[in-house]
């Protein structure tokens, strides 16, 4: 996917996905590589926010794709809307080189303990 991480928090990550090698057979962006870069993000985040000795797994995302993306990179940037003890959701803008939007999403993962071994 080559997804290059810019910035990482438990509040907010940042990174980015080149679009040449993650378009379906038209040459557009694959909707389903911007749900990759969206859930790696948020995904990232809530391992951040459970801490050491827990894990994130994710449990539901969601994806809207408002336009197209045919050459450069596309940019994440997921913000923590919540974050609790066993639950954490963020959402992620996904935008182009100009800064126009190509996908919104919103991912909630399930935070548990780390399994023992």
């Amino acid at each position: 996917m080559g997804i290059e991480y810019l910035e990482a928090s438990p509040e907010r990550v940042v990174g980015r996905m080149p679009v040449k090698g993650n378009t379906q057979p038209y040459g557009l962006l694959h909707g389903g590589a911007s749900c990759v870069l969206a859930e790696s993000l948020g995904s990232v985040g809530a391992a951040l926010h459970a801490g050491p000795g827990r894990i994130a797994v994710g449990i539901e995302i969601n994806a809207t794709h408002h336009r197209s993306a045919t050459a450069g990179h596309v940019t994440g940037v997921a913000t923590r809307l919540h974050g609790g003890r066993t639950l954490a959701t963020y959402d992620i803008a996904i935008t182009d080189d100009e800064d126009r939007p190509i996908c919104s999403a919103r991912l909630t993962c399930m935070l548990r303990d780390a399994p023992e071994g």
